[in-house]
């Protein structure tokens, strides 16, 4: 059924709510009806009051079983909202009219026609009053009837008012005749043959009519209980001739298969459930643009959908509502089993509720793997089939010979046995199609190469796999599907499949849930409920069986229209997937497509495979140059070549013709190449402004040399360009390159900013670094000057005898330093692992070695803050240098920044910006100052402050200066704080500041004159730290007792304490001579050079990702 339906008009809803009323009506009127045939009649001034009440609405009631009959399925019709029933209501207030006109004019004209006492006769105008207001609310019930005919959309199935009113007269004519005939063999207490026949006729449609007030006798007992029973037979027949609706029939065609299948190969990438709207017993709708689908199954008058809509996302709310006009149309109860979140808040959004009924799993193949504790049922399962001797065998549908499939299939049918297949929503129902030859089959064989078991996925999408069928022969090991599962996801690179779904657990949260200490008594209860269930239907075993492979958990939800209507959905959604027996067995089928179909299919299939261009909205200027390559391709140029010798840098022709006079002619020809900076046209010369990473020169091109036309037309601003010619000078000396030949190697599709004003925004220099770099002088002289200073620290290190190292970036203990770390996950070993935050400890292994003179220079990461000083990776310097301490290493560190200033400026300088932007030089030559730490906050505080003072007086002091302090600091915790709010950023040129206490410095040696401080110094930098070095602990005790005191700390939630690393304790314990340590931030030396950012001398800073 695959119908283009469009939007309906919106109903008003007192509407909506009054075709419900109207339906409930008639289903009271059912209900008393069987009161009345249980009690006997009317008897009673209560039930005489009701049956006078729906008398009055025209709805008539009686004991009989055919108006019982009759009002039942009549209720039921009308909340389907079917307009047959709705018509039927309206024919039976025109009847009631009629009959009460007919009663007044009776009563009128003929009273003495009735059997009327004198107390009935006197009250004949009454009765007229009444009659007459029961006919105007007949009236008034047919308009309203009639204005309700939105409210009943539903149709009836096509020949049902021929069938049901042949069926409704030809057996009622039958029962009558019958009935009449034995009347006459049988007549009772009845009079003539009109008075048998009238009492058959009375009694056959319902005794509708008190015959007795006219005379008319009883019939036999039996035969009025046959009368009554043929009628109900006949009626029943009638009615559901009459309101039976469209049955769901495999009415799709072809060309909505393809159709299904072109959004598939469009959209389906993210919907795992997809291909299976491709089973050929489900119907499918189409939203009004033809851009979504909704695939669904009718039974018992309850359409339900399919999982998901088909299509493009933003089209499903069109499909929703296409299928739900449908679903109004032939009174169908709406409901979807197995729709994801995203697809549930489509149906929600059209006015569906939703339940969550379980979770699809979906593994992840990129992040599965057979190593690990939580693998290891699965890894034992997989291990003792290969032991077995069992083999795999992993291909494509495609690729399976039609011999083999059909032997395939028909194990697959073997396997299953009588029992019914299962599966609606995530079952395709077929096996060996020729158009699903993307699908994929794992067989396994035994060590005799007998086939024991299968499974078989169809696509999802390019990148993924859904479980469809998975069948093992019973007497096959233990294990054999985990081993399958396995080969599935070891066979997913080769084809391409990132993702597999597995199978669908029902109410997996509350098995998940319930089984953990602490659940409450309800889920407890829920969960035992539900276990006993899964004796029968496998609702626990299911998600076990998915679980222990560690998927991801897609929850699915089943819709429904309201709560009244969910028991329906349920058992309809049970029926469609297996659980539920309907009488009719169901079983994998072959089924056969023609062969222009499979091409089709394939079409699509190719077309979905190459990369579709990404429809890019780009603006005018873009769009411009767009055109200008095509026409450069147009004249035979490729605007990216291979290459273009050039034989010149533009820095060495700068350097080597300077000052050469003007309008000169030199006749020095040159190969140059660069980027175009600026471009002028004056008549028939053109100017152009080129540079390349050595320096900048003016091209000059003449018309009577070159076709002008083609250069105007073919370069703008940004392009690189390579050129040939002659170097001479202007007529106003400016140093230029006649040129004779030229080309374009790298076309610019965007503007540059402009020359003059440069790139400005800072944010934006940092996010297109290549941008800033091209056109701002001051970034290429920072990426050379970085260059530069790494280069001198590696050579000084080097000419010290210093020898380079690499050690771990991934560490599986974060140690070094007190810092957050990055945290990440090695798969092959199922653990958890760090980005270094320092290579410390590796490095001094090294020096366990006895490597007496190393160093690193390379990049450490924290998870910290960023800001102008700090960024997440930097660049870091650590050096170690057996039988020295941190004073040997305090003289190698000034020496290392002097040295790099002396490359960097070619004097022992530093040249910073103050505040008003002017470049102030600094002189750093000579010896530094040496200041200890406790000197310099007591000259902050005021007060005279040691090692001995105690925590209280530096709470005092710190309290006093507004220094911020944590809860229950130690002395060290607090003179830190002290130090970095109050002396640090006051310090300008560089200081060392040395003694800091122990306990903030766990890996440095006690002072060798107070055991309460440690040997380390910082060095502090115009308001920075640049770096620090230590007297190293040598001694494995006390370095265990203090990085014991660390990891207490990091398990008391302090994510910057390090780790215990008793590798790197074993290390120590086997001896490490006294040795002296330093790390410098080479980030935090350029700026100290400079007075940059650290945003501007590191290359690529981190920056949050734009939207």
């Amino acid at each position: 059924m695959g119908n283009l339906a469009s939007s309906r008009r919106r109903l008003p809803a007192w509407k909506a709510k009054a075709g419900g009323i109207v339906a409930t009506v008639v289903q009271l009127a059912a209900v008393f009806s069987v009161i009345l045939l249980l009690t006997g009649g009317a008897h009673g001034r209560l039930l005489n009051g009701i049956d006078m009440a729906f008398s009055g609405l025209s709805v008539p009631t009686s004991e009989s079983l055919v108006m019982v009959l009759l009002l039942v399925v009549l209720g039921g019709a009308l909340r389907r909202r079917k307009k047959a029933a709705l018509y039927t209501l309206v024919l039976f207030q025109v009847g009631g009219l009629l009959l009460t006109l007919g009663l007044q004019a009776t009563l009128l004209w003929s009273p003495e026609l009735l059997t009327l006492g004198p107390k009935q006769v006197r009250h004949i105008p009454a009765q007229l009053w009444v009659l007459t207001l029961a006919d105007v609310v007949s009236i008034g019930l047919i308009v309203l009837l009639l204005a309700l005919r939105p409210a009943f959309p539903a149709r009836l199935a096509p020949s049902a008012w021929r069938d049901g009113l042949s069926m409704l007269f030809g057996g009622f004519a039958v029962v009558i005749l019958v009935g009449w005939g034995l009347a006459e063999a049988f007549p009772g207490h009845l009079g003539d043959t009109w008075e048998r026949f009238a009492w058959v006729v009375n009694h056959a449609t319902g005794e509708n009519l008190q015959l007795r007030r006219i005379g008319v006798g009883e019939g036999p007992g039996w035969l009025d209980l046959f009368l009554d029973l043929s009628a109900t037979a006949v009626a029943t027949a009638a009615l559901y001739l009459l309101f039976r609706g469209v049955r769901s029939r495999a009415l799709r065609t072809d060309e909505d298969e393809l159709r299904l299948r072109r959004l598939l190969a469009e959209h389906g990438e993210d919907d795992s459930l997809g291909y299976f709207a491709t089973r050929r017993d489900k119907s499918v709708v189409f939203a009004p643009n033809g851009r979504a689908a909704v695939t669904y199954r009718v039974l018992g008058g309850t359409s339900v959908a399919s999982a998901d809509p088909v299509g493009d996302p933003e089209a499903w709310p069109d499909a929703v509502r296409a299928w739900l006009d449908e679903t109004r149309t032939y009174g169908w109860t709406p409901g979807v089993l197995g729709a994801s979140e995203r697809g549930a808040k489509a149906y929600t959004g059209a006015g569906l509720r939703a339940l969550e009924i379980g979770d699809e799993a979906v593994l992840d193949v990129r992040e599965f793997s057979l190593a690990g504790p939580e693998r290891r049922s699965v890894r034992q399962a997989v291990k003792r089939i290969q032991r077995a001797g069992y083999t795999s065998r992993v291909r494509r549908h495609g690729e399976i010979p039609d011999a083999e499939m059909t032997e395939l299939l028909w194990r697959a049918q073997a396997w299953r046995g009588a029992e019914t297949e299962r599966g609606f929503s995530m079952a395709l129902g077929r096996l060996g199609d020729a158009s699903d030859g993307r699908s994929v089959m794992v067989e396994a064989y035994d060590a005799h190469g007998d086939l024991r078991g299968l499974l078989s996925f169809v696509p999802w999408g390019r990148r993924g796999l859904s479980l469809d069928l998975m069948r093992r022969d019973r007497d096959a090991e233990n294990g054999l599907n985990e081993y399958m599962i396995a080969e599935t996801v070891a066979a997913a690179q080769h084809l391409g499949a990132q993702r597999i779904s597995l199978n669908f657990a029902m109410f997996r949260a509350v098995f998940s849930e319930g089984e953990r200490i602490g659940a409450g008594p309800v889920l407890r209860a829920w969960r035992g409920i539900l276990s006993v269930f899964s004796r029968f239907f496998q609702l626990e075993s299911l998600y076990r069986s998915n679980a222990k492979y560690g998927p991801d958990w897609e929850p699915r939800f089943l819709c429904y229209s309201s709560a009244r209507r969910l028991p329906r959905v349920g058992i309809v959604a049970g029926a469609l997937e297996g659980f539920v027996p309907t009488g009719r067995a169901r079983s994998l089928r072959l089924e056969t497509v023609s062969p222009e179909f499979v091409a089709r299919v394939r079409e699509i299939e190719e077309s979905a495979a190459a990369p579709a261009p990404k429809t890019v909205r780009r603006p005018e200027q873009v769009r411009v140059r767009i055109a200008k390559l095509d026409k450069l391709r147009e004249a035979g140029i490729d605007p990216y070549p291979v290459g273009f010798r050039r034989d010149d840098h533009i820095g060495d022709v700068v350097r080597k013709f300077a000052g050469l006079a003007p309008d000169t002619t030199t006749g020095h020809r040159v190969r140059i190449a660069g980027r175009v900076l600026n471009l002028r046209i004056l008549g028939g010369l053109c100017f152009a402004r080129v540079k390349d990473f050595s320096g900048e020169i003016q091209l000059m091109l003449e018309a009577g040399e070159l076709d002008l036309d083609r250069w105007r037309t073919g370069v703008d601003l940004g392009d690189h360009v390579g050129v040939a010619g002659q170097v001479v000078t202007s007529k106003r000396g400016e140093l230029s390159v006649l040129v004779d030949e030229w080309t374009v190697t790298a076309k610019c599709l965007h503007p540059l900013p402009d020359k003059r004003k440069g790139l400005t925004d800072p944010e934006t220099r940092v996010r297109q670094r290549y941008l800033d770099l091209a056109v701002n002088p001051d970034s290429t002289n920072m990426l050379r000057l970085r260059s530069t200073v790494v280069r001198a620290v590696r050579e000084r290190l080097h000419h010290a005898d210093y020898l380079e190292v690499e050690t771990p970036m991934l560490q599986t203990v974060h140690g070094g330093a007190n810092a957050r770390p990055f945290v990440t996950h090695i798969n092959a070993y199922d653990m958890r692992m760090y980005l270094r935050i320092a290579p410390e400890l590796y490095l001094k292994r090294l020096c366990v070695a006895g490597v007496e003179r190393v160093f690193e220079l390379n990049r450490n990461f924290r998870n910290e803050g960023v800001d102008a000083t700090h960024n997440p990776e930097f660049t870091m310097l650590e050096a170690y240098q057996a039988y020295a301490d941190y004073d040997t290493m305090r003289t190698l560190t000034r020496e290392l920044v002097q040295h790099a200033a002396e490359a960097a400026y070619g004097a022992q300088v530093v040249r910073r910006p103050d505040a008003d932007g002017r470049v102030v030089e600094h002189d750093i030559s000579g010896d530094w100052p040496v200041v200890p730490v406790h000197e310099a906050v007591s000259a902050v505080f005021g007060e005279q402050i040691d090692s001995g003072t105690p925590v209280a007086d530096l709470r005092r002091l710190c309290a006093a200066a507004g220094v911020p302090v944590g809860e229950d600091p130690s002395h060290g915790d607090l003179v830190l704080k002290a130090f970095e709010h109050l002396v640090e950023g006051a310090t300008v040129l560089p200081t060392f500041y040395t003694d800091y206490p122990t306990d903030v410095s766990p890996l440095t040696r006690q002072h060798r004159a107070d055991p309460r401080l440690a040997e380390r110094w910082d060095l502090i930098a115009f308001g920075s730290e640049v770096g620090t070095a230590y007297t190293e602990l040598t001694d494995p005790i006390e370095q265990r007792r203090r990085l014991e005191a660390q990891s207490l700390r990091a398990a008391s939630g302090d994510v910057e304490a390090m780790e215990l690393d008793e590798d790197f304790l074993l290390a120590l314990e086997h001896g490490m001579p006294p040795t002296g340590g330093l790390g410098l931030g080479v980030d935090r030396l350029l700026m100290m050079l400079t007075g940059a950012s650290i945003r501007q001398t590191v290359l690529f800073p981190f920056v949050r990702p734009q939207a």
